[in-house]
């Protein structure tokens, strides 16, 4: 049986494994692309799915195409199957930096249209580190327009997804948010959101960790000296992945099991969101989460020094 986990005070339960949907455009992109021929039916198989039936998106993903995709196969399968939660990400305008309450009106209705909804069960402030906080704040702003849709019940339930850890501690702590997504801040190899991730859970707020391979760096080994999230990963990064995934190899376990159930594993995580693009890493991500991982491999894993200066946050090492 699907094991569900409540989602923050939401009154929603959901799978521990959450699809993403970022690379599901089609023109050349730091995060990758991917045809419709392939996402279309990795989408027929999410939303028959009894395993992974939690999906990610946002409004600016391929300029709206994620979204447009997710819509069609939704419309195909004659509406969202019951106990299926798809959530999606209010954004600023790209073009013009435009991050105003008005704005966010705006990406709600584009949302709506594109998925074929007249009401989205989820939705989260996107990226706020585009913006300064008074901004944000202010009586005209994002934070606001979001809460009075949330109010008049264009939405269901308001969450914060972003990046710099101290960013997001701040709209944690405003009251305003029932869930938060951090990415690339917290796997085997970086530690930056450990302090947010225990502050949201002990609020109460469902928390999604995105990103759970870096990039891809954690998901084969021997690492290779690459990208890590954004950048370029600092030598020290590389050389703790490969101390990890030798320690994995030793215990004839895949890296990017270990990587995967960090997250999976941590109880402060309601669900980690994994990019897929295919039917294959639907059914690789599910596989990964099931390999047994003794706790002895966890401890050596965990003994592992880490050079925090080189974290997506760094800290004094």
């Amino acid at each position: 049986m699907t094991e569900l986990r409540p989602l923050g005070g939401t009154g929603i339960e959901v799978t521990r494994l959450c699809a993403g949907a970022a690379a599901w455009r089609d023109e050349d992109h730091p995060w990758g692309s991917v045809g419709e021929d392939e996402t279309a039916p990795l989408a027929r198989a999410l939303l028959g799915s009894d395993r992974v039936r939690y999906l990610d998106t946002a409004n600016n993903y391929g300029d709206g195409e994620s979204e447009r995709r997710i819509g069609a196969a939704i419309r195909a399968a004659g509406g969202l199957p019951p106990g299926f939660v798809l959530q999606t990400k209010a954004d600023r305008d790209t073009a013009t930096g435009d991050f105003s309450g008005a704005r966010m009106r705006r990406s709600l209705e584009e949302s709506m249209e594109r998925l074929g909804l007249d009401h989205l069960p989820i939705v989260f402030l996107h990226d706020p580190e585009n913006t300064t906080w008074e901004e944000a704040m202010a009586a005209d702003g994002p934070v606001a327009a979001l809460v009075q849709a949330r109010h008049e019940g264009t939405i269901g339930h308001l969450g914060i997804s972003g990046g710099p850890t101290d960013l997001l501690e701040r709209f944690v702590e405003s009251g305003q948010f029932e869930l938060l997504i951090t990415h690339n801040r917290h796997t085997l190899v970086d530690r930056s959101a450990d302090h947010l991730l225990t502050l949201a859970s002990e609020r109460g707020l469902g928390v999604l960790n995105a990103a759970p391979y870096g990039g891809g760096m954690l998901t084969r080994w021997p690492v290779e000296p690459g990208r890590y999230a954004y950048g370029d990963g600092a030598p020290a990064l590389v050389a703790a992945a490969n101390e990890i995934g030798r320690i994995c190899a030793d215990a004839g376990i895949p890296l990017a099991a270990a990587a995967l159930q960090f997250s999976t594993r941590d109880p402060r995580i309601t669900s980690t969101i994994v990019g897929m693009r295919t039917v294959g890493d639907l059914e690789a991500s599910i596989e990964l989460d099931e390999i047994e991982i003794p706790d002895e491999v966890w401890d050596a894993v965990r003994a592992v020094s880490l050079d925090a200066s080189t974290w997506q946050d760094p800290v004094d090492a």
